[in-house]
């Protein structure tokens, strides 16, 4: 069964519709105690980064979702929720993450823009395959999936998996070991999005 972490910060009824279209039982989670009967799970979110920390922390999430990592199980961040992977961000003043991934979030740099481009960054785009991830399984090196957001993460190249530009390249696909992240919504990305989702199933 895959558990839908909901702490009041989620787009969780796109994320569950999506599954339903693919056919495959999914359950929103929202007391810590049930996440570690799960087989996977994923963390949605729209928001601010400090906010979306404090919900998971005051539920006790945070805690149970580095406990469900620690014991191998996957887990997928799927926007902010990819964000809340990482160490710390920047938005609205320093705050720490999960630090499941070493790396920081940072907002876009629009001094590095090679033309006036709107922020946030909303839209579909185009992310470029980097590395092989068994989320890429029968897709191509390029494709197109739904994009909104104002910041994104600065990581090592070993736990980028996917690219996108838009003003300059940024990491649009992040993993390490069972812990994936996508910064665009494959709940919103039609097939290419379905096909992430499908092959997060298949792990």
């Amino acid at each position: 069964m895959i558990g839908l972490i909901d702490y009041n910060m989620g787009n969780l009824r796109s994320v569950y519709n999506a599954f339903e279209k693919l056919g495959i039982a999914i359950e929103i989670v929202d007391k810590a105690e049930d996440v570690s009967r799960f087989s996977k799970i994923i963390l949605p979110g729209v928001g601010a980064f400090k906010d979306a920390m404090s919900c998971l922390h005051e539920r006790g999430m945070d805690d149970a979702i580095k406990g469900f990592v620690s014991s191998g199980k996957p887990l997928l961040g799927i926007c902010l929720g990819m964000q809340l992977l990482f160490e710390s961000s920047v938005e609205f003043g320093k705050c720490k993450g999960l630090g499941l991934i070493e790396g920081e979030i940072i907002k876009f740099d629009t001094t590095l823009f090679d033309r006036k481009l709107k922020i946030p960054h909303m839209g579909w785009n185009r992310l470029h395959v980097s590395q092989n991830t068994p989320l890429f399984k029968g897709m191509a090196e390029d494709f197109y999936l739904y994009f909104v957001h104002s910041f994104h993460a600065r990581c090592d190249e070993k736990y980028t998996v996917g690219k996108t530009h838009y003003g300059y390249e940024f990491p649009s696909a992040v993993q390490k070991e069972n812990v994936f992240g996508f910064q665009p919504h494959p709940e919103k990305s039609h097939t290419n999005g379905l096909k992430i989702l499908q092959n997060f199933v298949e792990l």
